[in-house]
């Protein structure tokens, strides 16, 4: 699943609650506005690197309810999915999940999202938070009768428990565990349903687990409990932000955008191109046959220097290449990181500039990830 940037270190006031958020501001949680949505930044007693460098060494848990849960039934419910987002769900069977889009007739991304495929008459989807309500819509306007599209936001919640200790966490809560990456099942933890999901956004072995929203206080406490006893910690969503980054993953808003193409953003993988409908079929296909003017990179500053989202990027010449579209430092590298849009021209290795606040800096043009994928591991 996806993560989204903070809007600002200051929640705004009338910034929606999910479940855990009495106990996040009770264990001293720095709060932020997430698509609309107060979540945690950073828990109290470790910040974004030690949060980060415990996902990467051991694991981590994340409150990531804030994301939007949207149910498609009835008759045709997977037929619908299929002809409007832009993966192949024929690709799948039931009990996998599948990243997918949400274009617009442009090309344009509306969402990215995961659907959780239960069978023909049904799908669950979960796409970011400030999204939600949009996806909903699109769904329900293009739905035959009999067809659904239900707004389940504040039914479930989503614990992302994410690393290498991740199945000890699972197993010692008595949840199932090895299922294989993308996959998922219907459990019980103390008689009360949750889904367990090998899925995550941070590049390390882990799953996502899917409660009632009333049960998520109790699963989070269990879990928490265990991943302390294995050297993890609670993680807030800057070090979600700061593992995506280092693997390259696409943030909405970001490195996908209604002006920003999955052609243009290197996820050309999550579309059915064989299909004969999806939203922006046919605006993908002419820019997929005629070649994007600009393409996702990455850039690993050579020098000191941490790079944001939306710094201009410079050849050696001074002549414009593009911006990017996020930036952090790597606690894993120890070094500058950006995703970028950048022209056509650009190639791997190449050597530009990216201005910070007026001083340049010296970047590598790479291909994400950063740090190897351990997601299958």
């Amino acid at each position: 699943m996806r993560a989204e940037a903070a809007d600002e270190l200051v929640v705004a006031p009338g910034a929606a609650r999910g479940p855990l958020h009495d106990r996040h501001v009770a264990a001293g949680a720095k709060m932020a506005d997430f698509g609309g949505w107060s979540m945690p930044l950073e828990h109290a007693g470790g910040g974004v690197v030690a949060e980060h460098r415990a996902v990467r060494d051991a694991v981590g848990l994340f409150d990531v309810s804030h994301l939007g849960k949207v149910r498609v039934r009835g008759p045709g419910a997977a037929a619908l999915v299929d002809r409007c987002l832009t993966n192949d769900l024929g690709r799948i069977a039931p009990g996998r999940a599948q990243y997918t889009l949400c274009c617009d007739s442009g090309g344009g991304v509306v969402d990215d999202l995961i659907a959780y495929l239960r069978g023909d008459d049904e799908v669950f989807t979960v796409p970011n938070a400030a999204n939600a309500g949009e996806v909903a819509s699109r769904l329900r306007e293009a739905a035959p009768a009999g067809v659904e599209v239900l707004d389940e936001h504040r039914e479930h919640a989503v614990l992302a428990v994410q690393g290498p200790e991740a199945d000890g966490v699972l197993h010692a809560l008595g949840l199932p565990v090895g299922a294989d990456y993308m996959g998922w099942v219907d459990a019980s933890w103390r008689g009360r349903p949750v889904v367990v999901c090998r899925t995550g956004y941070t590049g390390e072995r882990g799953y996502e687990l899917l409660p009632r929203w009333e049960d998520a206080g109790d699963l989070w406490d269990a879990a928490l409990e265990q991943v302390r006893a294995r050297d993890g910690r609670a993680c807030g969503l800057g070090a979600r932000d700061t593992l995506r980054t280092e693997m390259g993953y696409a943030l909405h808003g970001h490195e996908l955008t209604p002006d920003i193409t999955p052609v243009q953003a290197r996820v050309g993988w999550a579309v059915g191109w064989g299909k004969p409908e999806f939203w922006g079929r046919e605006a993908l296909l002419a820019e997929r046959e005629s070649g994007p003017a600009r393409r996702a990179w990455g850039l690993l500053a050579e020098g000191r220097g941490v790079l944001r989202a939306g710094l201009p990027v410079l050849s050696a010449d001074g002549d414009a290449l593009g911006s990017t579209t996020s930036g952090t430092f790597s606690p894993t590298l120890g070094a500058g990181i950006a995703l970028a849009l950048l022209d056509a021209s650009v190639e791997r290795d190449d050597v530009v500039a990216v201005d910070v606040r007026g001083r340049s800096l010296r970047c590598r043009v790479v291909r994400p990830p950063f740090v190897p994928d351990r997601t299958r591991a």
